[in-house]
């Protein structure tokens, strides 16, 4: 009993001067805001802490994974939504000089939750009020801060346009700023390629408080930030985006069939036809599990979504020549404006267009907890593959897993891997999102669906991209690899990081020691800098 005592009281004092040293922490960095701000009464405003009665309802406003909003998941000592760029330098300002790191929020949908969670003392800068989005239909280009979700650049180009579009994802509530910095891809990346190859400026505040743009950042940071995963290089204000054209109408289908009704043949014969169908068309597939039409048994469903850049009298005859097997015929087709679209594919299409501004909106698609994984397939999966793929729906904790097939091909054939850091081109039949759900009331039992995930990545391992295992940043996944607390070796970053960028995390490398060579900038899957120069700079 002795010998527990003796090791007891050094843990507890540690305990103790660690809280002690977070509370003077957190003190002397408010301090630091109200001196470093030009206006002290205005940031102060925007700061939250563990005493305000809004912290927590700021703080879980655009949590959207709630496997990240437990009791015992860490929590920022102090939230800032800031309302001017001053606000965000002083922040960085005072972070950097009391030893806080920064997790910077623009949606929420970070999927391990990296832009709102640390298991160090951080600081959640919250870019909910950094929002604004300007059309310039006569340019055909748009500015959007990063606070802006999806649905609200949508809505405000569709304001003013028929014709014009942006190529990014259906779901309305995603922060443009997360979802740009790693890439983002959707409804019209077969045509025009992703969010961040149509991007053609930025502003970014970097780690000594400076605003730059393209021209001022130089091209290969500008590079970096159109597609290396967010958090790295600093924090990105606005973007500037290329506006593309669409027709006035576009068409929609979707065809579900079941394991009795020939899915697994109709899967197989779509990995052959999907990526060489026209630019025009969209294509995927989403598994999930159902009840079968015999005995109320369980089966998978199959449902083969599409949108057509044009009119049903050119699109059914074009699928029936291309993949008769689908059976696809106008009944199956609606036909709707682009921003209709997205509330189609959403599956919220019985709402007015209003729903796209609502940025606390929690989509009908995703279960509120959930564990995601992500691959890349350059060769058809044989049928006994997709049929033991089949098998693990039966499984108690795939009751709410879905599976995606998204098919490539298109423009995304043509433009290099080394275009930006994206460099899941051409090659590649489709991209796979293995997504798996549970209830609040299971969330105690959490590990076991996140087993079931790894068990399905598992399986797959062999029908998939290899050397390395290709994954897509937005789909973070800390399982792949991860940096330690503080200074990560180059090596170990590049297990996770050659699966993200395969080559061009090199080059990523390279940018992140020239603009933070410190590494100021971090979390469990940045980009970090070289040691070799990090120690030079620090004598």
């Amino acid at each position: 009993m002795k010998f527990s005592h003796f090791y007891i009281l050094p843990l507890l004092f540690a305990s103790i001067f660690s809280l002690s040293w977070a509370t003077s922490s957190h003190e002397d960095f408010l301090h630091c805001l109200s001196l470093r701000s030009n206006d002290s009464s205005s940031i102060s405003k925007v700061i939250y802490t563990p005493n305000n009665s809004s912290y927590s309802s700021v703080l879980e406003s655009t949590i959207r994974n709630l496997r990240f909003s437990t009791p015992n998941t860490p929590k920022p000592l102090v939230i800032v939504t800031p309302l001017s760029t001053s606000h965000i330098q002083a922040t960085i300002y005072c972070s950097r000089n009391h030893g806080l790191q920064i997790r910077t929020r623009s949606g929420g949908h970070d999927f391990e939750g990296l832009s709102y969670v640390s298991e160090v003392p951080f600081v959640v800068i919250d870019l909910v009020n950094f929002r604004s989005v300007d059309v310039d239909v006569e340019n055909r280009v748009a500015w959007v801060q990063s606070g802006a979700v999806l649905g609200e650049l949508y809505y405000r180009i569709a304001e003013k346009s028929r014709t014009l579009a942006f190529p990014a994802g259906t779901c309305h509530t995603v922060g443009t700023g997360g979802y740009f910095t790693g890439g983002g891809y959707g409804l019209l990346f077969r045509k025009y390629g992703l969010a961040a190859d149509n991007i053609i400026d930025a502003q970014l505040i970097d780690v000594n408080g400076r605003i730059l743009d393209r021209k001022s950042m130089g091209e290969d940071l500008f590079w970096a930030i159109r597609g290396g995963g967010g958090g790295s290089f600093g924090i990105v204000l606005a973007w500037k985006l290329n506006l593309v054209s669409i027709p006035t109408t576009v068409t929609v289908f979707t065809v579900s069939r079941t394991l009795e009704q020939n899915a697994i043949k109709l899967i197989h014969r779509w990995q052959y036809i999907a990526h060489e169908l026209p630019d025009e068309i969209y294509s995927s597939v989403s598994l999930i599990r159902a009840n079968s039409s015999q005995d109320g048994k369980k089966t998978v469903l199959a449902s083969f979504n599409s949108l057509f850049l044009g009119g049903i009298d050119e699109l059914v005859p074009l699928m029936q020549k291309r993949f008769p097997e689908l059976g696809l015929v106008k009944e199956d087709c609606i036909e709707m404006s682009w921003i209709e679209s997205i509330l189609y594919f959403g599956q919220i299409q019985n709402e007015s267009l209003e729903i796209l501004l609502d940025r606390n909106f929690r989509s009908p698609i995703t279960s509120p907890y959930y564990k995601a994984k992500s691959d890349y397939v350059k060769e058809p999966i044989p049928e006994i593959g997709l049929r033991g793929l089949w098998s693990r729906f039966s499984e108690e904790e795939a009751e709410s897993a879905v599976i995606g097939f998204f098919a490539y091909g298109g423009i995304m054939d043509e433009i290099p891997e080394t275009a930006n850091p994206f460099p899941h081109r051409a090659g590649n039949l489709y991209k796979i999102l293995y997504n798996v759900g549970w209830q609040e009331e299971d969330n105690i039992n959490s590990e076991r669906y996140i087993s079931w995930a790894r068990r399905v990545y598992s399986y797959m391992s062999s029908f998939v991209s290899k050397s390395p295992r290709e994954a897509y940043i937005n789909y973070r996944d800390l399982d792949i690899g991860t940096n330690n607390k503080g200074n990560t070796s180059y090596a170990q970053a590049s297990i996770w990081g050659r699966k993200y960028f395969k080559n061009n995390f090199e080059r990523l490398v390279r940018v992140k020691t020239m603009i933070d060579p410190e590494n100021f900038f971090r979390h469990e899957q940045s980009i970090p800098p070289l040691v070799s120069s990090r120690k030079k700079i620090a004598h």
